[in-house]
């Protein structure tokens, strides 16, 4: 078993580097639901066994409530595999404060495992156990990304990962040298808000981190391209 699983960074973007397409501009050769159509139909491609997404898409994705039981045994700490958690792909997210909240324990029939940092509350622990949802409970009060991928080789047996996130995930993974791959499908499309709230591809400064060597461009449906590089050390 490699120390870590091969990680592919998986993304869309606007030409100018958002990831929002509610705000995207409109283009005559295409639209939003092609660009993610062309998305979903490369993560499925990548055959990895497992996506990782950071808190707040998961947030979206779990639409879930507080809802921590009242009495409960104390649970399993660092590990806990809820049944169920071997089926592939896994779903996870990074969870640090307890924040997250589901209703099943599954987001579109991906069984879910968190990351969580050590100072999470048993109630809430309790409350991933209630809904079947697997966890990990780290050894420091943030998680790292280094860590995150040692336990899903060890622990789980995941030897290909997509990562999916926002710009503060994807660029901390990137920082760290813990990015085999990167793929971006670039929608003909500009945002061009720099005042709104959103997520800019990467987040961190990366110069001097890493260099990236081209591997193959493909057209696809819509206008947009699909752009794939070699993450290489800095």
């Amino acid at each position: 078993m490699p120390q870590r699983p091969t990680v592919i960074c998986h993304m869309t973007s606007s030409i100018d580097g958002r990831l929002h397409p509610s705000r995207y501009t409109a283009s005559p050769d295409g639209a939003v639901k092609d660009w993610s159509g062309a998305y979903e139909a490369i993560h499925d491609a990548l055959k990895a066994d497992a996506w990782l997404v950071g808190r707040t898409t998961m947030a979206e994705m779990a639409k879930g409530e507080a809802h921590p039981p009242e009495t409960f045994d104390t649970p399993p700490r660092p590990i806990y595999r809820a049944p169920g958690s071997d089926r592939r792909p896994l779903a996870i997210a990074p969870d640090t404060q307890g924040h997250l909240h589901f209703r099943g324990p599954d987001v579109g029939g991906d069984p879910v495992l968190v990351f969580l940092g050590s100072g999470v509350a048993d109630a809430h622990l309790a409350e991933l156990v209630a809904r079947g949802v697997s966890y990990v409970v780290c050894d420091g009060a943030k998680v790292d990304p280094a860590e995150m991928l040692a336990v899903l080789a060890r622990d789980f047996g995941i030897e290909r990962l997509a990562l999916e996130g926002g710009g503060a995930i994807n660029g901390s993974f990137l920082a760290a040298g813990l990015v085999d791959e990167l793929g971006v499908i670039l929608a003909p499309a500009l945002d061009g808000d720099r005042q709104a709230e959103g997520i800019v591809a990467f987040d961190g400064g990366l110069k001097g981190k890493l260099q990236l060597s081209f591997q193959s461009v493909e057209t696809l449906d819509g206008g947009a391209v699909h752009l794939r590089y070699r993450v290489l050390p800095g």
